[in-house]
């Protein structure tokens, strides 16, 4: 059977087979593009009732046990841990940029992320405005060793794995290329994260025409969100005490973050 997706830009993407053929992918933007696919188009509308449309927007893989849906829950693992990362699907292809976001909420819905690029980054020119893109956010992570778990030590029963807590926001994208709004996005950003410093650095600091020298290598982005999903992986699939064992051992290493919401879950699981 062939799978196929159409997503932005009418990008469509079939993935199987049937017996008159080999679909491995195909993909294309407003015409189709078929590699090692031995279907010409019309086999495929030909055979349209193999094609199977799903409308079903991709999500993250969060097990009943690991789902966090609180949007306000979310928003502060976002505003905590603001570095993330920018996945977007422009012309080029799949791209993923690293940088630091401006969460706002004051408009209600799921908030807007803003955040700048580098000119100099073609990111900025690859995408359009409206097109889809994602930002991932990570709170805390950790290797999680089967010894910390009491019940391994009666059964030998357990396997190692790896805990985390993370942030999905799906969004459309609009490029800012004004002064006005990375001026107004930098000196946000500098009060925020200069404010545990000693002597905070301004942007007053240095001259007028060297800030704006730098302010014209930037190009801001806009990111109104969509649809959030979150997955806070803390063992809660384990009894209790296996939570909170792993839990004391990853305070213990100094991730305190991860080994706190442990424990917390352990005591969540026991009321």
């Amino acid at each position: 059977m062939l799978q196929t997706s159409v997503g932005p830009r009418h990008h469509l993407q079939v993935r199987g087979g049937t017996k008159k053929g080999n679909c491995a992918i195909v993909m294309g933007y407003g015409k189709l593009d078929y590699r090692m696919a031995p279907l010409s188009p019309s086999v495929i509308e030909n055979h349209a009732a193999c094609l199977t449309f799903k409308g079903k927007k991709a999500t993250m893989y969060i097990p009943a046990h690991f789902d966090e849906s609180r949007t306000e829950v979310l928003h502060a693992l976002i505003r905590q841990h603001p570095f993330g990362m920018l996945v977007t699907h422009g012309a080029g292809g799949l791209d993923v940029n690293h940088i630091p976001f401006e969460l706002h909420t004051d408009d209600g819905g799921l908030g807007v992320l803003r955040a700048h690029v580098s000119r100099a980054n073609p990111v900025w020119q690859d995408v359009a405005d409206g097109d889809e893109v994602l930002a991932v956010f990570r709170a805390a992570d950790a290797y999680v060793s089967p010894n910390w778990y009491p019940s391994k030590h009666a059964f030998h029963e357990q396997v190692p794995t790896w805990n985390y807590m993370v942030a999905h926001a799906h969004g459309r994208i609009t490029i800012r290329d004004d002064e006005r709004f990375v001026r107004g996005l930098v000196a946000r950003l500098t009060r925020i994260h200069e404010a545990t410093q000693a002597v905070p650095w301004k942007m007053t600091d240095s001259a007028a025409e060297f800030i704006d020298g730098k302010l014209k290598a930037i190009v801001g982005v806009e990111i109104e969100i969509t649809r959030m999903e979150g997955k806070a992986k803390l063992s809660q699939n384990r009894a209790a005490a296996d939570i909170s064992g792993a839990g004391t051992a990853l305070k213990a290493q100094g991730k305190d973050l991860l080994g706190e919401s442990m424990l917390a879950a352990a005591r969540a699981k026991d009321e």
